[in-house]
């Protein structure tokens, strides 16, 4: 990772049930394959339904890190549901830091229960522009529904992440660890999505 941090942070954020594990070990395994040391936290204990749920990478050309990123140390954020990169960003995000987010909200039980408010998805993503350097804001649930199941919405992120170029992973090498890790009736499926979010960042301006 040439001119890039060592060792580079990336987060992996969204809530219990959106498979942000899933993809955070398709990513450590493709970059392993690259010949990069990456060590992997993962945020079990959070990880009910609806409850929040990230994992950190840490990537290095040089030797192994712990897992626990430093606060404000986050190179990338890749968020499932834009409150939690918010969140996240409180925590380890930086003026330099670049996020990728769906934009599907995922309101959490005290809002459902009227005990807190939950701001509008504009002001998530005003306030998530505001504070990275970049920030791409993916409908990736809605892409995932269009394509007939909103569980390959992780995927679709996955293809926004490498669309972006903020990783060094192509689209290949993520779509031959999507064939080695994706039971082989849902392939296509996943393909599919993976290539669809890789479309909705490619070239595309930041916010």
């Amino acid at each position: 990772m040439k001119n890039w941090p060592e060792p580079f942070n990336l987060v992996v954020c969204g809530v219990g049930g959106q498979g942000n594990i899933l993809i955070s070990r398709i990513i450590g395994r493709i970059l392993t394959a690259q010949g990069y040391t990456v060590s992997i936290g993962e945020t079990f204990g959070a990880a009910q339904r609806g409850g929040s749920v990230f994992s950190s990478l840490r990537i290095s050309e040089e030797r192994l890190y712990g897992p626990l990123i430093p606060e404000g140390q986050a190179n990338v954020i890749l968020s499932l549901e834009p409150m939690e990169a918010l969140r996240q960003m409180k925590f380890l995000g930086n003026p330099q830091v670049r996020v990728l987010s769906n934009t599907k909200i995922v309101q959490p039980a005290d809002v459902l229960t009227g005990k807190v408010t939950y701001p509008g998805i504009d002001k998530l993503k005003s306030a998530i522009a505001h504070l990275s350097k970049h920030a791409w804001f993916v409908p990736a649930t809605d892409i995932a529904l269009d394509l007939g199941s909103a569980i390959v919405t992780n995927i679709v992120m996955l293809g926004a992440l490498v669309g972006s170029k903020t990783m060094p992973i192509s689209l290949k090498q993520a779509e031959d660890e999507v064939r080695a890790t994706i039971p082989d009736a849902q392939i296509e499926l996943n393909l599919e999505a993976l290539n669809r979010g890789y479309q909705t960042t490619l070239g595309a301006d930041a916010a």
